[in-house]
């Protein structure tokens, strides 16, 4: 997080000149943007985790607007996917999916009780 949330203007540049990534300037502003952000967010609550953990539960439309709040280029889609990779949000997997019993395994935070 440090190293991109310190790019400046060479490194975005070097990015958008780079033919093996999506080069759209606002992407590429927001993940600079957002890793400051994120930086913040774990000196503030000690981790990244630990801010999700502190909003959880909320519903998908309650994340985004969440997210929107904080971070720049976010949306339904990229919220969603994220959340489901973090824990917060289920549906990575169906119930039939071998995958799903090692998921519950590991006690994700969508599958406990709210506070």
């Amino acid at each position: 997080m440090a190293r991109v949330a310190a790019y400046g203007d060479s490194e975005r540049e070097r990015l958008l000149g780079d033919a093996s990534i999506i080069r759209n300037r606002r992407k590429v502003d927001a993940a600079i943007h957002n890793a400051g952000v994120v930086e913040g967010l774990q000196r503030e609550h000690g981790s990244f985790k630990a801010w999700l953990d502190m909003h959880h539960p909320l519903s998908l439309e309650e994340w985004v607007r969440l997210f929107k709040r904080t971070f720049r280029f976010t949306g339904p889609e990229i919220v969603n996917e994220f959340l489901m990779s973090t824990g917060h949000l289920p549906g990575a997997h169906r119930d039939e999916c071998p995958v799903q019993a090692r998921i519950l395994a590991c006690h994700p935070p969508w599958r406990q009780k709210p506070r």
